[in-house]
């Protein structure tokens, strides 16, 4: 039925050719009555077609022969460009990945998932064997913690290349120096790693460690046992208390609570801080005493585990009754594990354990994350070490492949080995050391951890940011701001009128009724001294307030002031309702903040049950409704209503409220609604319409027996109720409007704006429904006031997922906002074409989605951009998204710190962002790849300088420096310059933060790339060339002298080369330059056997290497003075 209905206008053709090419998409329905009506979409016979089918097929498409759209999947296209260049590159890697893959799954095949029948409190019936109830984050275990790390460290070539190098050095006939020269460094750098390693994995043991020892009362034919949740099993019988975690997925099956229902927080599941109401099986509630579920025999089937956390279908069965009671189960029935109980205690069966409940199946596994830089710099190093093979291949041919030619080439191989120095990766490491040392430090984003230390710089390349909504851009913190009727329009600096003609409305109504309690309106004649406009305005604002605290789900919630049972009570035995007490609880803030203005202008919602409701007038009276019905909120909606009947008066009232475009058509005709829920969404603010409508008790008897119907049906039952609502649903007056403001968290606007200045896009990840998504988006200005919106429509079928595709095509520069339901279409079907599309708009809203739908959009962004993307959020449902991300972010909120702890980088607000990116990731990756750079340069220059000597020397294999000579270079004479670049800036932090254009460059990659790579390359090439000829030939009679001259004017153009590179001078850099030549000058006394100490006294030493030291650095300082003149870079314009 649902796919005969039309989902495109189609124009009426007069051409049968076109109406023929129609036909391959759309059903070639007859006119007349008799024709028959084949479905529009026929997909599944249809689905080639549409494949062949270029996406961008619109009315003028089917009628033209040839189309121009060429928008066919590139995926189909790159999978015929797999040849040779696919597999030197890439192949070889995906190909031994897939081996690999397949290898695993023979070896560990994945139980199949079934649904299963649970007996209550019989563990041992069940057919099959569960998974443990045991919560594991470790990545290792004992056996397997060594060769893990040594293979996330030698699977890339840099630290692959230095374990052969040093291996190397055991043979005898290859050995070059001492073995502390290789081996040192390497050590060291494994050493810390494991070290590291070992810390995370052992904190990661203690947290699971911690939550799988937490004791339950486990419900037995003996009584109550305690049991560890790593313990409990498929079928146990489990209380939980107040405040205490759901240990595994569980249907509820009995409360403390009167009203046969309780409250929990879903925070950690689902990001939603509201309380979620669940109602308990009605035939184990009414069950006298607990033990007596012990006397039934009663089990409950439940669907196959899976990750949808918002449905679940089941039935609950008791076979010792005559007849046997079947109830049917459903989401509201279950308490998912992770999940936290608000109210009383509940005891549960449990259905799901372990890896087979929904948190575990909606948390993906972390992965390692590796920074592009680091890629990048392994990149250059494969360059490098192809350059080394190249010039030790040329050193064995100029030699004449005379001699065990393969043995002198091995030995040239290690020889120019230090063109890829081991120093790269021990200063790289420190240096993420003190960046993220630095983040933490930094007074103006106070609260930031570095909990992931390998990846600072990847802040300083985002293009993609996704962010969750709640708690994350608003405070999740609900304000009743406007109540508007029609007429007149009250904000807050107005409520007070309201509470006033509240008060006299009640008042009036008390006196008229002569002390006895009424609900109803007072009457007109009670005003007659009062002006015309007044006495309509008060009954207005009298029906308004009544109906906004009548037509709700919200329950009053009250603590017991005692605190030693720590159990929540309703207060209905006593009708204690004090205020202090009162707390309110509802699955949606808006209804929360609705209610508790409602009690600030006087009319209290003190008490509800899920048949009844109280309310306490200005003057402390207590009045009771009856809830005849109740027709909750749904997407498909958009409105909820309430059926109720005032106790005093009997008269029965339906109310309704919901969005604008739902309840539109509802109301009686007026001319002012549409224009004034612009004005208020304008405002960022959400509106709600109220309206209500008087029922005869013939017209609700009438009316409850055609829905009771509709409810028993076994067909179409959704749509048979809704149409009997509907049936209500028609001329109601209209009351209200109303405005709520969800507060954004401080800063949010000119955050997004500067990151959107900055060039990163903007993608809002949540949750939540699509209109409260689409009122953030505006509020927040993630979307700017003057860009469009396209909502896409809800698709279900490749048709109308094709149609909207192309609609959404036709629009430029819009938001795009899309459910997670329509989004899970798209993908399915037309992937490419979606992402790329989305990839265009200025940003993007998905709602409704789930924590592994988000993590699936990070994943399909990186695949399809190739760019680096930022997660950021602050609850237990965004940790799959903050982990699959190249760059994850926490915020310690009031969804706990599970988002925090899982994250790689955790800050206490969302502004923190802006100064986080655009100040310390510019400033990571500026110095990381000036760093970087530089010691590559310290390798290649020094290997310039043995390739000149070998080759003046008749290509002999001979070491130029030995022993300490050249661990002394990479450590003491060197190291504190070099690594002083850290402290190294190119703009100030509030430059940085005043022009967020200047982030875009860094995306580019410009400050590491071939060319500058190639720049230094260069540079080597002079200054190693100009050392060593400069000292071959100032050198007199000894050969040492070579060494001492050519040596210490490396380490003097060295020294010079890290005041060139530096942009900002720090006070330690200056230290650490003079420390360096301190060390060096004062070790020369204690190196006999390398330099002649009477020779490097003299004045002719010192003349030749500052001779040789200025012709190798003064023409870079040239150049560099003459770049900075005539092409400046932008950061330098912005400077001066």
């Amino acid at each position: 039925m649902a796919d005969q209905i039309p989902l495109y206008p189609v124009r009426s053709a007069a051409a049968a050719a076109a109406n023929r090419k129609r036909a391959v998409y759309y059903s070639a329905a007859g006119p007349g009555p008799g024709a028959d009506r084949h479905s529009r979409y026929q997909l599944e016979d249809e689905s080639a077609h549409l494949d062949e089918m270029p996406l961008m097929m619109s009315e003028e498409g089917f009628e033209n022969e040839e189309s121009d759209y060429h928008t066919l999947p590139r995926a189909r296209i790159m999978q015929r460009k797999r040849g040779l260049e696919w597999f030197v590159c890439d192949g070889w890697k995906f190909l031994c990945t897939s081996c690999c893959d397949w290898l695993v799954n023979i070896c560990q095949r994945k139980k199949e998932l079934k649904a299963r029948t649970v007996w209550l409190g019989c563990p041992e019936k069940c057919e099959e064997k569960h998974p443990r109830n045991s919560i594991k984050n470790q990545k290792y275990n004992v056996f397997t913690f060594i060769p893990g790390v040594l293979y996330e460290q030698f699977k890339f070539f840099l630290n692959l290349y230095f374990l052969v190098i040093s291996c190397s050095q055991f043979v005898p006939a290859l050995k070059i120096g001492y073995l502390y020269t290789y081996w040192a460094p390497l050590g060291f750098v494994l050493a810390v790693t494991m070290t590291r390693e070992a810390i995370d994995e052992f904190r990661r043991f203690q947290r699971d460690k911690e939550v799988n020892s937490q004791l339950y009362s486990k419900l037995t034919v003996r009584g109550k046992v305690q049991v560890k949740s790593s313990d409990i099993q498929v079928g146990d019988l489990i209380i939980v208390e107040k405040n205490q975690r759901i240990p595994s997925d569980m249907v509820f099956l009995r409360t403390s609570e009167k009203a046969g229902s309780c409250f929990i927080r879903t925070d950690q599941l689902d990001g939603e801080t509201d309380w979620k109401l669940k109602v308990a099986v009605s035939c184990t509630q009414r069950l006298p005493a607990l033990g007596d579920l012990f006397s039934i025999s009663a089990y409950v089937y439940a669907q196959k585990p899976q990750m949808d956390i918002h449905s679940f279908e089941g039935t609950f069965t008791r076979e010792d009754s005559d007849p046997p009671v079947h109830e049917s189960l459903s989401i509201e029935n279950t308490l998912w594990a992770s999940t936290v109980v608000a109210s009383g205690t509940v005891i549960g069966v449990v259905i799901y354990t372990g890896k087979e409940t929904r948190s575990v199946m909606n948390t993906s596994n972390p992965k390692n994350k590796v920074g592009l830089l680091d890629l990048e710099l392994n990149r250059l190093t494969k360059a490098l070490f192809l350059a080394l093979v190249a010039l030790s291949v040329v050193m064995v041919t100029l030699q004449g492949f005379v001699g065990p030619w393969y043995r002198n080439l091995f030995r040239f191989l290690l020889l120019f080995s230090y063109i890829i120095p081991i120093s790269l990766r021990v200063n790289l490491d420190m240096g993420k050391a003190v960046y993220g040392w630095m983040m933490m430090k930094d007074e103006n984003i106070p609260g930031t951890v570095v909990r992931t230390s390998t990846i600072p710089e990847e802040l300083g390349r985002l293009v993609y940011l996704l962010t969750d909504k709640t708690g994350t851009l608003t405070q999740n913190e609900m304000v009743f701001k406007r109540l508007h009727l029609g007429t007149v329009s009250y904000g807050a600096d107005t409520m007070d009128e309201i509470q006033s003609h509240v008060r006299d409305s009640y008042s009036q109504m008390q006196s008229q009724a002569g002390g006895n309690n009424t609900g109803s309106t007072p009457p007109r004649k009670a005003q007659s001294s009062a002006p015309k406009v007044r006495k309509s305005v008060s009954s207005r604002i009298h029906e308004a307030v009544k109906a906004i605290v009548l037509c709700h789900n919200v329950t009053p919630v009250y603590e017991s002031r005692a605190g030693v049972t720590g159990e929540t009570e309703f207060a209905e035995a006593d009708q204690d309702f004090s205020d202090e007490n009162r707390t309110y609880q509802a699955s949606s803030p808006d209804e929360v903040a609705l209610v508790q203005w409602t009690e600030s202008v006087g009319l209290t919602l003190v008490s509800r049950d899920l048949t009844s409701m109280q309310l306490k007038t200005p003057s402390g009276q207590v009045l009771s409704f009856c809830i005849l019905q109740l027709f909750p909120f749904t997407s498909e909606s958009k409105r909820m209503g309430i059926i109720v009947r005032d106790e005093s008066t009997a008269e029965i009232t339906f109310y309704m409220k919901g969005a604008d475009v739902a309840m539109s058509p509802i109301v009686q005709y007026n001319d002012w609604l549409e224009e004034e829920c612009g004005n208020m969404a304008r405002e960022g603010l959400r509106t709600l319409v109220v309206a209500k409508k008087a029922l005869t008790e013939e017209q609700y008897q009438d009316f409850e027996s055609r829905y009771t119907q509709a409810k028993l049906s076994m067909h179409d039952r959704s749509l048979k109720v809704a149409a009997v609502v509907e049936s209500l649903e028609r001329e109601m007056e209209l009351l209200c409007l109303t405005g709520v403001e969800d507060q954004l968290q401080a800063d949010v606007r000119p955050t997004l704006e500067m990151l959107r200045n900055a060039g990163i896009k903007i993608w809002m990840l949540t949750g939540d429904k699509l209109e409260t998504a689409t009122c953030i988006a505006k509020s927040s200005h993630l979307v700017s006031r003057t860009q469009d919106i396209h909502i896409f429509r809800q698709v279900t079928n490749r048709g109308e997922a094709h149609l909207e595709l192309n609609a959404f095509r036709r629009k430029h520069d819009c938001a795009l906002v899309i459910s997670g339901d329509s989004l899970e279409v798209c993908l399915k079907y037309y992937e490419h074409e979606f992402v790329e599309l989305a990839c265009q708009c200025p940003a993007v809203v998905c709602c409704r989605c789930s924590p592994t739908q988000k993590a699936h959009i990070v994943t399909l962004l990186q695949q399809h951009t190739g760019r680096r993307t930022c997660a950021i959020g602050d609850g237990g449902n965004d940790v799959s998204m903050i982990q699959a991300a190249d760059c994850g972010i926490g915020i310690e909120g009031k969804e706990g710190k599970q988002a925090s702890l899982a994250a790689d980088f955790s800050i206490r607000q969302f502004r923190h962002i802006g100064r986080l990116l655009m100040v310390h990731g510019r400033n990571s990756y500026k110095r990381s790849a000036a760093l970087g750079q530089f010691v590559m340069h310290r390798g290649l220059i020094i290997s310039t300088m043995q390739a000149v000597f070998s080759s003046v020397f008749y290509f002999a294999s001979v070491p130029l420096y030995q022993g300490f000579l050249m661990v002394g270079y990479a450590t003491i004479y060197t190291m504190f310059p070099v690594f002083s670049l850290v402290l190294d800036q190119d703009v100030k932090p509030e430059m940085a933060m005043l022009y967020p254009e200047l982030y875009k460059d860094l995306t580019k990659g410009r400050s590491l790339s071939f060319k500058t790579f190639l720049i230094w390359v260069l540079i080597s090439i002079y200054q190693g060339g100009i050392l060593m000829y400069g000292a071959l030939v100032l050198f007199e009679s000894e050969f040492v002298h070579v060494v001492a001259i050519s040596f210490t004017a490396l380490i003097l153009t060295e020294l010079l080369m890290v005041a060139l590179t530096v942009r900002t001078w720090h006070w330690l850099m200056v230290v650490a330059e003079f420390l360096s030549l301190g060390c060096y000058v004062s070790s020369l006394a204690f190196l006999n056997e390398y330099f002649d100490v009477a020779f490097i006294t003299t004045v002719a030493f010192l003349w030749k290497v500052s001779a040789i030291t200025v012709v190798s650095c003064l023409p870079l300082y040239v150049l560099k003075y003459l770049r900075r003149k005539l092409s400046p870079p932008s950061y330098c314009k912005l400077a001066s």
